[in-house]
């Protein structure tokens, strides 16, 4: 496992390739149109480059084994890379707000939009490619910070549309305030991705349960073992980037033995991993007869 998610570094490195050469082709364009929305673009591709260089620290770090002193790992260090992405995506959102709202008060002609357009449409093509790549790395491996910088370069291709679409308005209407109002668009469609980014992060550092669909899968594999006259309470769900942790007590008959108790509860861990993927199940295993099984510790 942690040689996988070391590998994961390349996808890495692939987004700092991108963010490199798209912030080249944009500052380009935006030096031969003056197009605010190129700049604003640019500006987006600039936060990219910050987070793909977190991306990567954060990757290593969490690929790291467990130790002594993080007997669970270093998973959670890839929800500290997505909260930062979250963080340059929202905070460029504002800086592209506040440029775009000077422009609408101060307008000013733009120069050669031909070029700067077909410069642009080639950045966000790059974008596009190298955002595709890392999502379905991050669906793969079940990685938030691979997810994230798929998303945050997503988000740039998004904006790069919209902004090419403003331009060419502009360049068909001649009516340049349309320029930055197409900027003030891209930047809530930023803050929207950006905040999204960031409540997920938080919930994974404050060992949110697992999602509503993975708890539901939980349930039908608890549902079969009940047929075998096994009960289950105090369920626990957590994850970790790509660790989901689960601790659950399994009410059992008195009578049975400490050895078929035990396989019944093997069979239950594994039954839950083949329905979940990756998964640290924890049981622990009670009397269903004793009343004193039924109480919940929940501090």
């Amino acid at each position: 496992m942690t040689t996988q998610r070391t590998a994961l570094t390349r996808y890495a490195w692939l987004s700092i390739a991108a963010a490199i050469a798209t912030i080249f082709l944009k500052l380009v364009a935006y030096l031969i149109s003056g197009s605010m929305g190129l700049l604003s673009d640019a500006v987006e591709s600039m936060t990219n480059l910050f987070g793909a260089v977190m991306a990567l620290w954060m990757l290593s770090w969490a690929a790291q084994a467990a130790d002594a002193k993080h007997p669970y790992g270093h998973g959670k260090a890839e929800y500290f890379s997505s909260g930062f992405a979250g963080v340059l995506i929202t905070l460029a959102a504002v800086g592209i707000a506040a440029a775009a709202i000077e422009r609408i008060l101060h307008p000013r002609p733009l120069g050669q939009l031909g070029v700067g357009l077909a410069i642009a449409i080639v950045a966000g093509v790059v974008n596009f490619v190298a955002a595709r790549m890392l999502l379905n790395a991050g669906r793969r491996y079940n990685s938030i910070t691979l997810e994230a910088d798929g998303r945050h370069l997503l988000t740039d291709v998004v904006t790069s549309a919209g902004v090419v679409v403003g331009v060419g308005l502009v360049a068909v209407t001649g009516w340049p305030v349309l320029d930055p109002i197409v900027a003030l668009l891209a930047s809530a469609n930023i803050v929207w991705t950006g905040v999204s980014l960031l409540r997920r992060s938080v919930d994974g550092l404050m060992d949110a349960a697992l999602p509503k669909r993975e708890q539901n899968a939980i349930e039908q594999v608890m549902a079969v073992f009940r047929a075998k006259r096994v009960e289950f309470h105090a369920l626990r769900t957590r994850q970790a980037a790509a660790h989901r942790f689960i601790s659950v007590h399994m009410l059992v008959p008195g009578d049975w033995t400490v050895h078929d108790a035990h396989h019944l509860a093997e069979d239950f861990e594994q039954a839950l991993c083949q329905a979940l993927g990756e998964a640290y199940v924890t049981t622990h295993l009670e009397p269903m007869e004793d009343e004193n099984s039924f109480h919940e510790d929940v501090s």
